[in-house]
């Protein structure tokens, strides 16, 4: 705190054969003029309080603990734009927002009323996107349309070390589409949320998000840029898990592509709530819920663009079937021993049987049937 103090200087003429007039000389930081006289000379004056001047500590907007706090705040943030502000593009806007980034959004559908709502720069032209140069464009496509997406956009008016992110479930179709469209200037991070706007409404604490570095620039700013976006997810609590695209893809069609195709299975069961629900059944109602609630596209592009898919479409296939010769035959066996009883494992040949009822349970010919007519019932059995 800056302080100024005043003080008078007191000095008194003395008393001359002259008679002048006794003075008092006041010295100050001003040009204010004289104080009147006072009727006793002799006596000096005095300020009752020194006068200050303080200088008060407020929060100007251009100082430097202002200034210090912003490049702060700044150095956490990015520019992000999002191409592709549907479902899963809006879901992902409302956290980077939250955090302080600031979102760009670009669209071939009109979203420019969900944009306003969630904070969200709208663009419905993508030249005026890339002009205002993000530092990040997120892909939040659909499988099915991220090649024409990603060749539509005006590259060009982009600076040449902006950052590519996909959010794609498949990664290698990814990886080979950023590496033969995008110029080698740019940088390439391939991700994958492993979860979207229902089972990530309320946290994604312990969700897990896989990320491949594909192709970062080795300068200080493209590799803290890169670290940024990843953060974003890290401090919402999600299990980062770094692995290759070939890795995620191999994994992916094990879990991803078969958990969509069950529940797409019992779709169309249309299974019903009972009430004698299970939790078993109670988590398959969810699964039933969750894939259905995703589009058809989707499910489409896990078979279609993960090579792995086809593989263990074929392996569930082999499955189902072993599981039902199993099934068939401990209900072989069953109907042995209904039909035999004890007697027929000793016997090398199984008596004649009468036809079966529609229950299946069949019963052996009565003592004394003739070998013709036993003949007979075994052929029509």
């Amino acid at each position: 705190m800056l302080t100024i103090s005043l003080t008078t200087s007191k000095i008194t003429t003395t008393h001359h054969h002259h008679h002048h007039h006794p003075h008092t000389y006041r010295h100050l930081i001003s040009h204010r003029p004289p104080p009147p006289q006072h009727p006793h000379p002799s006596k000096p004056l005095r300020l009752r309080r020194p006068f200050q001047i303080s200088a008060i500590d407020a929060a100007q907007p251009f100082d430097y603990e202002s200034k210090l706090s912003k490049q702060i705040s700044k150095s956490k943030t990015l520019k992000i734009a999002i191409v592709g502000f549907g479902n899963f593009g809006q879901f992902l806007a409302k956290t980077l927002v939250r955090q302080g980034h600031t979102v760009l959004a670009h669209s071939r559908s009109d979203y420019s009323d969900a944009a306003a709502n969630l904070g969200v720069a709208w663009y419905s032209n993508a030249d005026d996107l890339c002009e205002e140069h993000p530092e990040v464009i997120l892909l939040c496509t659909s499988i099915l349309s991220t090649d024409k997406v990603l060749r539509s956009l005006p590259l060009q008016r982009l600076k040449r070390s902006t950052l590519f992110v996909d959010v794609l479930s498949v990664k290698e179709f990814a990886k080979d589409l950023f590496i033969q469209i995008l110029p080698l200037e740019f940088d390439i991070l391939c991700t994958h949320p492993m979860f979207g706007p229902e089972s990530g409404k309320n946290s994604w604490k312990d969700l897990p998000f896989v990320y491949d570095k594909v192709r970062i620039g080795n300068d200080e700013s493209r590799v803290a840029r890169c670290e940024k976006f990843l953060d974003a997810f890290a401090r919402e609590g999600c299990v980062m898990k770094e692995m290759t695209c070939a890795e995620h893809d191999m994994h992916a069609a094990e879990s991803q592509f078969i958990t969509h195709t069950v529940g797409r299975i019992l779709e169309k069961l249309n299974l019903d709530s009972t009430p004698i629900n299970t939790k078993g059944y109670e988590r398959l109602l969810d699964l039933v819920e969750n894939t259905s609630s995703d589009s058809f596209e989707l499910y489409y592009g896990l078979f279609m663009y993960n090579k792995n898919a086809m593989e263990q479409l074929e392996r569930l296939d082999l499955a189902f079937e072993a599981l039902k010769k199993e099934l068939f035959g401990h209900l072989h066996d069953v109907l042995r021993k209904q039909l035999f009883g004890t007697r027929g494992q000793s016997l090398q040949r199984p008596p004649a049987l009468s036809k079966l009822p529609p229950n299946g349970n069949g019963l052996a010919l009565p003592t004394g049937s003739t070998e013709s007519e036993s003949k007979s019932d075994s052929a029509t059995s």
